[in-house]
């Protein structure tokens, strides 16, 4: 029997484009892409969701690929402010929080990001003060789709993996979630009608 629904973040509760933070700071479109690039597409944005890096250190090596001058200031900006501009709530999702919460289901969020989110995820994830727990890659140095990642989450708050359902826009990461005895849906279309539907079967 179901009891709790686990969401994962990006794309499935928010909207997310890092170029929105890049065009945002940068001064024409080539800087952008360059901007982007070094700061989003970078091995050091990885490292901040695995928890392994500084930011500090990340924007060290974020800026050192970029020429002096302003690009470089726009990546110190990018990397200050991205949550500010690159998420947004996707349209229905909150709602849908909402009457899984009326319906009594336990909710938590399980994300790749980096500890920045601890100080900011209050503010742009929908519907998330109704969540009964939330885990970020960064906390535990691990990502999803490895098994630690789920093993972290059920142990953190206790629960049992056949008791939960796994809302994510990643095949791989609801494969892994399976292989771990938590079956989940692949929202990988964005269409939040169709999450309902499923999730009213379960």
């Amino acid at each position: 029997m179901i009891k709790n629904v686990v969401f994962d973040m990006g794309n499935v509760l928010v909207y997310y484009d890092s170029r929105r933070a890049s065009r945002r700071f940068a001064a024409d479109e080539q800087e952008m892409e360059a901007v982007n690039t070094s700061v989003f597409i970078s091995p050091e944005w990885l490292m901040l969701d695995m928890g392994v890096i500084s930011q500090e250190e990340a924007l060290k090596r974020m800026t050192a690929r970029l020429p002096q001058g302003h690009a470089r200031e726009a990546a110190a900006l990018c990397l200050k402010h991205w949550h500010e501009y690159c998420m947004w709530p996707v349209p229905g999702m909150e709602g849908l929080v909402a009457d899984l919460k009326n319906q009594g289901y336990g909710l938590y969020l399980c994300s790749n990001a980096s500890l920045r989110m601890l100080d900011c995820y209050l503010d742009v994830i929908p519907g998330i003060r109704l969540f009964d727990g939330v885990l970020f890659s960064a906390e535990v140095k691990c990502m999803k789709p490895q098994k630690e990642m789920y093993q972290h989450l059920f142990g953190r708050f206790g629960l049992k993996p056949e008791e939960c359902f796994f809302v994510d826009d990643q095949p791989l990461n609801i494969d892994s979630a399976k292989e771990c005895g938590m079956d989940g849906y692949c929202f990988s279309d964005g269409d939040v009608e169709k999450l309902q539907k499923a999730l009213r079967n379960l």
